[in-house]
């Protein structure tokens, strides 16, 4: 009998690295901004899930693990079945989203889709998305959107390690 070698490909959270360290000693004013999306998104009036359901979509478009971590665990955190949370990858044929989540989810995925033939968010997506939402609530819809495309560039570029809170998600 012969014994097949393996290899551990598993890395262990503290070998993940950051490309880059923190980046609040060099730009302490990002922790002003990035507090008040924050507080925003808490202060919405729309549902944790939605916010949480559409910065998952987000992180996936953008290829970014950090974000798909970070947003997995959010929803683990706030009592989100795992079937929810698998079946934002593919919404479109989920039978697990209300008609508002999916509204959202369509709104993120046409902000972050290229259009070279038309906008991006058509009168269509916008009067369907108003049905759900009041001018409060769009806003709220608009700023999860911004508050990914705040921390993109440091998603992708500096890499902070998945899984780990916010300060100390950087190697120093």
């Amino acid at each position: 009998m012969s014994t097949a070698m393996t290899t551990d490909t598993t890395t262990k959270q503290e070998d993940l690295r950051s490309r880059m360290p923190n980046p609040l000693p060099f730009l302490p004013e990002m922790a002003e901004v990035g507090e008040g999306l924050h507080r925003a998104l808490r202060n919405s009036g729309i549902a944790q899930t939605t916010i949480h359901l559409l910065q998952l979509r987000a992180g996936q478009m953008l290829g970014s693990t950090y974000f798909t971590i970070r947003e997995t665990g959010n929803l683990r955190r706030i009592g989100e079945s795992e079937e929810r949370i698998t079946a934002v990858a593919t919404w479109r044929d989920a039978s697990y989203f209300t008609d508002a989540e999916r509204v959202a989810l369509e709104l993120v995925e046409a902000v972050l889709t290229p259009n070279p033939s038309g906008e991006r968010v058509p009168d269509e997506l916008y009067a369907k998305a108003s049905a759900h939402y009041d001018a409060k609530a769009m806003w709220s819809l608009i700023m999860a959107i911004a508050h990914i495309g705040f921390f993109t560039p440091a998603a992708l570029i500096a890499k902070p390690i998945p899984g780990m809170p916010p300060g100390q998600n950087y190697n120093e």
